[in-house]
């Protein structure tokens, strides 16, 4: 069944059909996953499932802004909204879309649609490279696929195939004896799924072991483990990704969003933030403690980035807590 639709007054009139059947589908389906997720997580927070991989999270209010470390991940929404900001790069999401993150990253995330009776739900399901690549040199491309850069979060449009297997996947914890027999091939037809949908070029992005994505990501591993140091750009471009100086700055920023000396900031104001509040560690220790020699200097990059002073913004995080 199709039905003609014209676009808003003021609007050019330009016919478009919408297949009614498939769209009443899928909003049926995402009801399902609400309901199922709702279920499984009651109460507000981030819940790790029975299933390998898989995570669920609720909030019935709008947050403020909080750092948080985005690993490869799939970010299927069910109700609500929420934004990513990467640098100065936003990324909201909600069920029309889903957010694939292709490789580790900092970012700043908010629910900005949520209220008691009606919670931001989201299912986030961890992408496994290996079980990627084995599908995507099963599976070629049919046609070529479009050209992207390299980026380490993209929005894409989430299709009835998706969300199908994503409400049979966390259907499962319904039926917990069946998870192990099951799981595994739900979750393979998702990346399936993924592969054949917008988000494909970047899967296979993913599973390149030459792409460019991979050596930035590799990059990235390495900044992770020792973001406390001063280290050289140009030992990070050469000896790590294999490439000049100036082809890392330029294909780092475009998965980053940030220079990698950004980045760099990023993790040591998210790991001194985490000391202050969760181990109540004074601001001076704190920056110390992440690489900083100078008191003040931490608190400049500290104010830059979250826009207060360290030790008041830890005390409202505790106090929010």
């Amino acid at each position: 069944m199709k039905a003609a639709v014209y676009q808003s007054p003021g609007a050019p009139e330009v016919l478009r059909y919408i297949d009614v059947a498939a769209e009443k589908a899928t909003m049926d389906q995402l009801a399902f996953l609400t309901e199922t997720i709702a279920r499984h997580c009651p109460e507000d927070g981030v819940h790790a499932s029975d299933i390998p991989g898989v995570t669920l999270i609720r909030s019935s209010m709008l947050t403020m802004p909080m750092p948080a470390l985005y690993e490869p991940t799939l970010c299927l929404v069910a109700q609500g909204q929420k934004r990513a900001v990467l640098g100065d790069a936003a990324f909201t999401y909600d069920p029309s879309t889903y957010l694939i993150a292709s490789v580790e990253l900092p970012v700043m995330g908010s629910v900005i649609d949520a209220v008691p009776d009606r919670p931001y739900l989201c299912l986030q399901l961890h992408l496994d490279t290996f079980a990627i690549a084995e599908l995507a040199m099963r599976f070629p491309a049919s046609s070529v696929e479009p050209a992207r850069p390299s980026t380490g979060l993209a929005i894409c449009r989430t299709t009835p195939a998706v969300v199908d297997a994503a409400l049979r996947l966390v259907g499962l914890l319904d039926t917990p004896e069946d998870i192990d027999a099951l799981a595994p091939s739900t979750v393979r037809e998702i990346l399936y799924r993924l592969l054949g949908a917008e988000s494909g070029a970047i899967l296979r992005q993913m599973a390149r072991a030459d792409s460019r994505l991979n050596q930035i990501a590799r990059v990235i591993s390495w900044i992770r483990t020792h973001f406390r140091e001063n280290f050289s750009i140009e030992q990070a471009a050469a000896e790590i990704a294999g490439i000049s100086r100036s082809t890392f700055h330029a294909h780092f920023k475009a998965v980053t969003a940030m220079s990698p000396l950004e980045f760099r900031t990023q993790l040591r104001m998210q790991e001194a933030q985490r000391l202050m509040v969760s181990n109540k560690m004074d601001a001076a220790s704190a920056g110390f403690q992440v690489g900083y020699g100078s008191p003040s200097q931490f608190s400049r990059d500290y104010v830059r980035i979250f826009g207060l002073p360290p030790a008041r913004h830890a005390s409202r995080l505790r106090n929010s807590a």
